[in-house]
């Protein structure tokens, strides 16, 4: 039995809360919550809800922490923070400082004998692993990632962060001409522009400075700077109205071609449809966790991501098991 610990219960806490329930070899013991435990109810029955100030002295009793805070200002501290005394698991998403965080949290783990995967989830996650494949597959050719439409639970965060916006959700809208162009197998060569778009829909506190947090949004970098960005301003009522679901999905694509005189061409297409972001995501972090524990009972330390995970450490099935029934 893995036993597992959730810092934070927003859309992706109660995502991994949900997919424990799926997982016959998974316990919840304890959410944990920077507000007061007493105003948070959980679904499951036998685990706690505690302050996260009382992390520590859950030492022992939880195999790894899922960390489901936001990449932009709580990801970067929380995770080599906990990883002091726990197997961590993260879903970092800020693709431009991956590297920073990951050499953050091996430093950490590597010092206090744990283990930590970061970077997890579908993008990074589960698309990474297809690109990957995909490259090493046809190392002649072009791989292209298209996300959406959907809400982008990072980037709404990122966007609720600002000074005077009071909720917010952000949606990645893939470019059609763009993906039609390259499932073509045009090869064609797209800027970051070319190939999203991002459409916001943000509830202002009263009294917030409108033109001041759309220029925030435009210009913030990693996030907004390097595409046209649309941002609508509505009321609370119609947020809830119309915008309360959580979609996502994308698109893995590798082009490419064979043969001595490249005379055969080849695509590689991966996709992803989701009615729930945060319960999609929350599922691929709990197998990570089975990975984590799985690491540690044999003496690995240290931070690893998505591609450092054979396959079979995810899965609760033995090896024998996998071949006989999915090889």
């Amino acid at each position: 039995m893995i036993n597992i610990g959730i810092y934070g219960y927003g859309n992706l806490g109660k995502g991994v809360e949900a997919a424990i329930e799926k997982n016959a070899d998974t316990n919840l013991v304890a959410v944990f919550t920077r507000r007061d435990p007493k105003t948070v109810t959980i679904r499951n029955k036998s685990a706690v809800v505690d302050h996260v100030d009382n992390i520590p002295s859950y030492k022992g009793k939880i195999d790894v922490m899922i960390l489901c805070g936001g990449s932009a200002t709580d990801l970067p501290w929380q995770t080599p923070e906990v990883a002091k005394n726990f197997n961590v698991i993260d879903s970092f998403d800020t693709h431009a400082n991956a590297l920073k965080h990951f050499n953050d949290v091996d430093a950490v783990c590597k010092a206090q004998g744990n283990v930590g995967i970061v970077s997890v989830g579908w993008d990074p996650g589960m698309f990474s692993l297809n690109r990957l494949y995909a490259e090493c597959v046809l190392p002649d050719g072009s791989d292209y990632t298209f996300w959406g439409k959907g809400v982008s639970q990072g980037h709404s965060d990122a966007i609720r962060r600002i000074e005077g916006v009071q909720d917010a959700r952000q949606y990645t809208c893939p470019v059609d001409k763009a993906l039609e162009a390259v499932r073509s197998g045009s090869n064609p060569t797209l800027t970051t522009r070319d190939k999203h778009t991002r459409l916001c829909y943000v509830v202002a506190k009263p009294g917030a400075d409108l033109k001041k947090i759309e220029q925030e949004i435009k210009t913030m970098p990693n996030y907004f700077s390097d595409y046209d960005t649309t941002v609508n301003f509505i009321t609370e009522e119609e947020l809830q109205r119309d915008h309360a679901g959580l979609p996502h999905g994308g698109f893995v694509i590798r082009t490419g071609q064979t043969g001595f005189n490249n005379e055969n061409k080849h695509v590689i297409e991966y996709s992803l449809k989701l009615d729930s972001n945060p319960e999609f995501t929350g599922s691929v972090l709990v197998a990570y966790a089975r990975a984590a524990k799985r690491l540690q009972a044999e003496g690995v330390k240290g931070c690893k991501t998505v591609f450092d995970i054979a396959p079979s450490y995810l899965s609760p099935l033995s090896n024998d098991e996998l071949l006989k029934h999915v090889l």
